[in-house]
């Protein structure tokens, strides 16, 4: 066998034994950031400034479907206010995605409850990214799109 075979032949062989291993590993980080996601969404639900401050990364930003603009410090404020109370903060056709340390969460949101007594209800989609850093993963950018149209 000729050098450049052999070495072909060797890294096509790591890589086989490493397939498995990876192949857990991915599913270990899908499951780990649906849990993540599906925990930061109950802790918005109940006003849960504190499971919101773990989850969100410092540099957090979230892009609302209308271009505002909000960071971490605005998200805890709204939380320990609880001028909004959640009858629901449903996600549905979640699907988790995952590319090395950077992964991506999309939902349909379901919400309703009320903002300072003002009745609202309505639905959207999200997207979720989250960062691998040296603490786990973190939650750095939030994308949802403008209120859908009422169901027929």
């Amino acid at each position: 066998m000729s050098r450049p075979s052999a070495l072909a032949g060797a890294c096509l062989f790591a890589a086989l034994l490493a397939s498995p291993f990876a192949a857990a590993e991915q599913r270990e980080d899908l499951a780990a950031l649906e849990a993540l996601d599906i925990r930061y969404q109950a802790a918005v639900k109940a006003n849960d400034a504190a499971t919101m401050a773990n989850i969100l990364h410092d540099d957090f930003v979230l892009i609302s479907g209308r271009g505002q603009v909000s960071d971490k410090a605005a998200l805890l404020k709204e939380a320990r206010e609880a001028r909004t109370v959640y009858e629901r903060q449903d996600a549905s056709e979640r699907r988790v995605r995952v590319w090395g340390d950077t992964g991506v969460v999309t939902a349909l949101l379901w919400l309703k409850g009320k903002t300072d007594g003002v009745p609202f209800e309505y639905r959207l989609w999200y997207s979720d990214t989250y960062a691998r850093t040296a603490q786990g993963w973190r939650y750095v950018l939030g994308q949802a799109s403008l209120r859908l149209p009422d169901a027929p």
